[in-house]
């Protein structure tokens, strides 16, 4: 009869997984303690977020405050947080990366 587990190797693989889901709440606890700072409008405004994508910092030059045009002010906070995040999702992907050997693992899969 054909086992497409490949027969009694089942527990070994679970071990192999087990171990996988270790070292993956590892690296997410590792990932959560680090932070990403981004930048817009040429440096006037600066977010650092951490890798639970909480903004931990935002700072921003006085210089970039024109009351005629808040309206620039705002695109320029949504671009660093956009960024920041899309930053947070990078490193979150390559550490990933790491420990899968660049297996695809859809989300929340551990």
């Amino acid at each position: 009869m054909f086992n497409p587990m490949g027969g009694g190797n089942m527990a070994g693989m679970m071990k192999k997984v087990q171990k996988l889901q270790q070292q993956i709440a590892k690296m997410q606890d590792d990932l959560k303690k680090q932070t990403v700072e981004v930048s817009s409008g040429g440096g006037v405004i600066k977010v650092v977020m951490n890798g639970e994508k909480q903004v931990e910092s935002l700072i921003i030059d006085p210089a970039a405050v024109d009351p005629q045009d808040v309206e620039m002010l705002q695109d320029l906070i949504s671009a660093a947080i956009n960024e920041s995040i899309k930053k947070v999702n990078d490193m979150m992907a390559s550490e990933m990366g790491k420990l899968t050997n660049g297996l695809n693992i859809p989300p929340g899969m551990f």
